[in-house]
């Protein structure tokens, strides 16, 4: 743990980045199933979208490691201190997990994962519709559960910057 009372200059940068990056795939992916003329052109986006989220993942965990975190302020109650603390990591498995599903399930379904035309990331699943069809289900439900906990983590922000003021949320948007 840190004792400093904000989030790197990194840790910000990446915060906001990909909560802009996830809030675009959600509303992507939902577009996606819903009108088969603009699927093509939101699957090139969604590929790659998600391949960067997926390595910038890496990067936040790596900074989050490396500098720690910000504590809550002394007098949060410890259940809201746990809820934090497993939202939090839930939401980090979950920015792993749905790049790794929606990978493996193209994959499984015997198409590329195209991350710029002409260059395509290998397959790290062997084609067989089973394993399309179960990742695909569990790719969309990794997803719904993405949008809840995302919801909450944003109300809890809210709730912290708007009436807490206790100094949580503009941990996360400015320095010193």
């Amino acid at each position: 743990m840190t004792d400093r009372r904000h989030f790197n200059r990194l840790a910000r940068v990446l915060h906001w980045a990909m909560a802009a990056a996830i809030f675009a795939m959600l509303f992507i992916g939902v577009s996606m199933t819903t009108s088969l003329t603009w699927r093509p052109a939101l699957l090139d986006l969604h590929q790659p979208l998600g391949l960067a989220i997926l390595l910038l993942v890496v990067v936040r965990l790596a900074n989050r490691l490396r500098h720690g975190v910000p504590p809550l302020p002394a007098e949060t109650p410890r259940w809201q201190a746990l809820a934090a603390l497993g939202s939090h990591w839930i939401l980090y498995g979950l920015m792993v997990l749905i790049p790794l599903v929606g990978w493996g399930m193209r994959s499984a379904g015997g198409w590329p994962v195209r991350m710029i035309k002409g260059w395509n990331v290998p397959p790290i699943a062997p084609v067989d519709p089973t394993l399309y069809a179960l990742l695909r289900d569990a790719h969309g439900i990794l997803a719904w559960l993405l949008f809840a906990v995302v919801i909450g983590h944003l109300s809890a922000a809210l709730l912290h910057g708007w009436v807490y003021r206790d100094g949580v949320f503009s941990s996360m948007v400015r320095s010193r």
